[in-house]
């Protein structure tokens, strides 16, 4: 197991831009693919974004390609999730999540995928 915490949420405006953070601990990073997911209310928890093990990777939603970007620091044990442009329908609480991964190339989109999450951090973006 690794374990998992999530920084840098808050309260912004739409149009700008904020950096969430994951820490993991407890197991050796670069085994796993990391991604991030969100939950707004009286919603399913939706794919955001995805990184390979290798870090030469990456993966999106649709819905915020172009906007966020995802990154890992194997040296520092975390991921980040740089998101710009933000609308009010970003507004959800963002998950860090980790999966244990046999391919260092591949992306993990599938949530199912996952058996390892944070607490997840709160963004909300008024209009």
């Amino acid at each position: 197991q690794v374990q998992l915490v999530e920084s840098g949420g808050g309260l912004v405006q739409a149009g700008d831009s904020l950096r969430l953070s994951c820490a993991a601990s407890g197991r050796t990073f670069s085994n796993y693919a990391m991604g991030w997911f969100r939950q707004a209310p009286g919603k399913e928890r939706e794919f955001v974004a995805a990184i390979s093990r290798s870090g030469e990777n990456t993966g999106y939603a649709a819905s915020v390609k172009g906007r966020f970007t995802i990154s890992r620091d194997d040296s520092k044990n975390t991921v980040d999730l740089q998101m710009s442009g933000l609308k009010p329908e970003d507004t959800a609480i963002y998950y860090c999540a980790a999966a244990r991964y046999p391919t260092a190339q591949a992306v993990a989109v599938m949530k199912r995928v996952y058996d390892n999450w944070g607490q997840g951090t709160q963004v909300t973006v008024s209009s």
